[in-house]
């Protein structure tokens, strides 16, 4: 990998099309294994600097300049005076809004521009997702009015107004407030940011999801709160260490079960500074042949993984030994460290960073011992916090399909609704109707000075990486079963291809499932057989199977099912053995799969005739 080069996989691009599907998804998971998406340094370079200059320089800057608690260098004198980090959880609330921090750049297949976000939701025309369509008043269609336009601009003003603006005296403010500590954000500023994400989350879920509102959201609510709150400050302290607990540990209990595992050997595999093949593949059985993962992959996830980030928290939120929690503290934010350095594909740099802040704010700047344990709050408040705190986190781990895996904590966890798109020959290119600031990936990288076939072999390697993931082997089951000729369909991750037509995309499928194919049929009048989708839901964490649809864009969803986790993470990414047993539940009256015509015209033997409705337990592959 070079500094301007990229590490190109090795296959001939003249060739590289008339490849079987599953033979290029092979090359390409191959090449991941090695070398990760390949990108060349420079776009790390940009990522660093971006976090260096505008997150850290800016933000740092305008919150200890209009707070009056010292110059931005002196470090010493203002990080842990809590205005600073008031205005530093809003400035990175307000870049996430912007869509200038996660789900940003090249790494996101935001290439030409990089930035979506704000581009998408100033625009009125652009395609916006209500969370419940049909359901809530004043939110039906899906498409971006200058009403919503507007509602955008004042949320993000909102944010910025308390940014700039001088605090209040703290004592004035809080009850129990130290008299040596500086002043704090005047609490009613923080109502209409609260109120205008609420509006605007009930008329577009990509904002409220891209702006990471269920982790920033509860803390500007306290920070609202704290003049009402019995125990003032100490209220306020503890219950933005509760807010920080929940994150780590209900991200930390997603991660038990087979997904995780296998996230880790692509993550590892996609860290620019780890040097030579090597050491990454020590992470898998046997590169190439055997790309599941080795033990030592099982081990990080597992025990420096989810034992670190349950365990650590736990000791961090009850220990009232200093040397215990400095050092709790120093793992965690080593933790956040390591995860910023493999530069993971949705790119949440800002938000790791802002948890090694907090990590050091509250737990080393307000420890226990000196009065800022859960033991020394209002037990009603504590109570009452742990309560809606774990809500959203127990919820989407029982029933995913009601809670996107942000709000259920769900972060890195591989347990996430996902899906695969497969277009006809040139059918994609009806996507250039969707009215947007930008066009479909491919085209953005020949718009670099890419060659056509050299921007197709790049984003194919987005399809690699979703193979080295458990859910890619029942997705590109699915491929085969529902699309006409699999292996001359133009095949897209859904994350990356959402990503262009509304903005942002954070691995969250439900950014992209049927209400959002829905709409993309009404724009783009795609024909029977064109466009279609292969979605799977999250596992629920009580159960071995995760639950899936095919959607065909001119038809709607044209089969259910459930496939188990075990099958699929015991398979090759590219599926050497065939496709996994697909359990089908429902198929839409009168719907053949492509593949069973395919068979049927062959004098292959046909499946029963009878409907999956009819017979539920069948199992197809």
């Amino acid at each position: 990998m070079g500094l301007k080069t990229p590490d190109a996989p090795p296959v001939d691009p003249e060739t590289f099309e008339s490849l079987p599907l599953m033979e290029r998804v092979r090359l390409m998971g191959v090449h991941w294994a090695d070398y990760g998406f390949g990108s060349p340094k420079l776009f790390h370079i940009i990522y660093i600097l971006k976090l260096a200059f505008l997150y850290i320089g800016v933000g740092f800057t305008l919150a200890t300049l209009t707070s009056g608690v010292g110059m931005p260098w002196q470090v010493a004198d203002w990080w842990n005076e809590p205005i600073v980090y008031q205005k530093f959880v809003l400035w990175t609330f307000l870049l996430e809004t912007v869509g200038v921090a996660g789900s940003w750049g090249p790494l996101a297949g935001k290439f030409k521009p990089m930035t979506g976000g704000a581009l998408f939701w100033l625009k009125p025309g652009t395609i916006r997702m209500p969370p419940w369509p049909g359901k809530v008043p004043g939110t039906d269609g899906f498409t971006r009015t200058s009403g919503d336009v507007l509602l955008y601009a004042l949320l993000l003003v909102s944010f910025l107004v308390p940014i700039v603006l001088p605090g209040r005296p703290g004592a004035e403010v809080a009850a129990h407030f130290p008299a040596d500590r500086g002043p704090l954000i005047d609490p009613v500023l923080m109502v209409a940011p609260l109120v205008l994400l609420v509006l605007l989350g009930l008329r577009d879920k990509v904002i409220f999801i891209a702006a990471r509102a269920e982790q920033y959201g509860p803390a500007v609510l306290f920070f609202a709160l704290v003049p009402l709150l019995p125990g003032g400050f100490i209220d306020m302290i503890v219950l933005l260490k509760l807010l920080i607990f929940s994150v780590w540990v209900g991200a930390g209990i997603s991660k038990i079960g087979r997904h995780f595992t296998l996230v880790i050997p692509p993550m590892i595999s996609n860290a620019p500074f780890i040097p030579g093949k090597a050491i990454r593949r020590l992470h898998y059985r046997n590169v190439p042949s055997d790309l599941r993962p080795a033990p030592l992959a099982s081990g990080i996830a597992h025990v420096l993984g989810t034992l670190v980030e349950i365990g650590t928290p736990l000791v961090l939120l009850l220990s009232g030994n200093w040397t215990l929690t400095l050092a709790a503290a120093l793992l965690m934010i080593l933790f956040h460290g390591f995860i910023t350095s493999t530069f993971p594909l949705a790119v949440p740099m800002e938000w790791n960073l802002l948890f090694m802040f907090t990590t050091a704010v509250l737990f080393l700047g307000f420890p226990n011992h000196e009065g800022y344990a859960v033991w020394d709050a209002t037990t009603w408040v504590v109570v009452a916090a742990l309560v809606g705190l774990f809500l959203f986190p127990f919820l989407g781990n029982i029933r995913p399909d009601l809670v996107a895996f942000t709000p259920a904590m769900r972060q890195y966890a591989g347990n996430w609704a996902s899906a695969l798109w497969a277009f006809q020959p040139g059918a994609e290119d009806k996507l250039h109707q969707v009215v947007r600031p930008t066009r479909n990936q491919v085209v953005q990288l020949q718009e670099m000075g890419f060659p056509r076939i050299n921007a197709e072999i790049t984003m194919q390697q987005t399809i690699g990486w979703r193979s080295l993931h458990s859910q890619g082997r029942g997705l590109f089951s699915l491929l085969h079963h529902h699309v006409e000729d699999v292996d001359r369909a133009t095949v897209r991750e859904a994350e990356f291809a959402c990503n262009s037509l509304v903005g942002f995309n954070f691995g969250d499928g439900h950014l992209h499932n049927h209400h959002l194919i829905a709409e993309l049929q009404r724009r783009c009048a795609f024909a029977p057989g064109e466009f279609v989708v292969a979605w799977v839901e999250s596992q629920p964490i009580h159960k071995g199977t995760q639950k899936y649809m095919v959607i065909d864009a001119a038809v709607g969803i044209v089969e259910r099912g459930t496939w188990n986790v075990a099958d699929c993470v015991k398979e090759q990414p590219w599926l050497p053995n065939g496709p996994v047993p697909l359990n089908v539940t429902w198929r839409r009256p009168g719907y053949t799969p492509p593949a069973q015509l395919a068979a049927r015209a062959a004098g292959a033997q046909a499946e029963p005739e009878a409907q999956a409705a009819e017979a539920p337990d069948r199992a197809v592959r």
